[in-house]
């Protein structure tokens, strides 16, 4: 017998490749070239509150970031013993402009700085209701350590300020009058290593400071003179562990002297102890979070200061105070 005859195919049904052939991949149709898909940032908005016993008044201020943190909104109030609003103000902030309006005083002052160049800054402030302000032009000089700054007052009434900053400090200018009379004005700023210690000189209104700080791993010794006056005062502190810390303060020329004693306990709880015979007053107060650290880091995102203050005079007039900062993210 011959081969089978193979079966007529029917056109109107569909046809299965052979099994020994593989399926083709069927490739996503390309996207439209047109469309651009984009998400808009959702605003970061942070409201902190912080109750002052000693006042009994709540401090609140609410920030929120927009455009992808290029620009920030701030509104801060207080509410006083009673309940009531006072002292509201409202910002409005970017990288180089920024606007602060009191809605009390109906007042707004105005901030704003720009690069010229790249060795050349000028900042500007306006206070709206007073029609006063400053412009100031800083420019880089040939080492970018050292820089020169002018400054004036708007309207202007005399000549600008002019302040160089350079590594080991900065001294400024100014023609000021006083008594119907011109005065050339100058305040510095010097600073520099000596005895393996750094020198501080700091003049400002015709009072010349120096200031010589000495300080290691365990002990810190600040002795300072004020000229012409001849005020002399020292600094001493002790550091005996890294959690145990005691400082000194004695002015010679008063014979006032202060003292305080510091222990902490990791990094969210701080004990701190002083006695100040200037105002014959005692103290102790216990921080629950890091004293200088932001409230974002905090347990819960929360502080408390725990005070009791304590008359020398008068020990049944102690006080206990306390002042709680909280911070919500949204």
């Amino acid at each position: 017998m011959g081969d089978p005859i193979p079966p007529i195919p029917n056109p109107n049904s569909p046809q299965s490749p052979p099994s020994s052939l593989p399926l083709p991949a069927t490739a996503p149709p390309p996207p439209y070239s047109g469309w651009r898909s984009f998400s808009v940032p959702r605003p970061a908005i942070r409201v902190t509150s912080v109750f002052d016993s000693d006042s009994s008044a709540f401090f609140h201020k609410v920030s929120c970031r927009l455009f992808d943190r290029l620009a920030k909104i701030k509104l801060s109030f207080q509410n006083d013993p009673s309940g009531e609003v006072a002292f509201p103000q409202l910002g409005f902030l970017t990288k180089h402009f920024a606007v602060l309006y009191d809605l009390e005083s109906r007042n707004a002052l105005l901030k704003g700085s720009f690069d010229l160049a790249n060795f050349l800054q000028v900042r500007a402030t306006h206070d709206v209701k007073e029609q006063q302000g400053e412009v100031a032009m800083v420019a880089s000089l040939a080492d970018p350590s050292y820089k020169l700054e002018l400054s004036s007052s708007v309207p202007s009434v005399g000549l600008p300020k002019a302040t160089i900053h350079f590594p080991l400090g900065e001294v400024s200018v100014e023609k000021e009058t006083k008594e119907v009379e011109n005065v050339l004005s100058v305040n510095g700023i010097l600073k520099g290593h000596m005895l393996n210690g750094v020198c501080t000189a700091l003049y400002k209104d015709n009072d010349l400071n120096l200031r010589y700080c000495y300080k290691d791993e365990e002990l810190s010794f600040i002795p300072s003179v004020y000229l012409p006056s001849n005020a002399l005062s020292f600094a001493f502190k002790r550091r005996f562990s890294p959690s145990d810390k005691l400082s000194y303060w004695y002015h010679f020329d008063s014979s006032e002297w202060s003292t305080v004693y510091k222990h902490t306990i990791g990094k969210d709880l701080k004990f701190k102890a002083g006695y100040d015979s200037g105002v014959r007053l005692g103290w102790a107060s216990l921080w629950v979070g890091e004293e200088d650290g932001k409230t974002k880091t905090a347990p819960m995102k929360m502080k408390v200061q725990f005070m009791l203050q304590v008359p020398q005079d008068d020990i049944g007039n102690s006080i206990l105070m306390f002042r709680v900062k909280k911070r919500w993210d949204f």
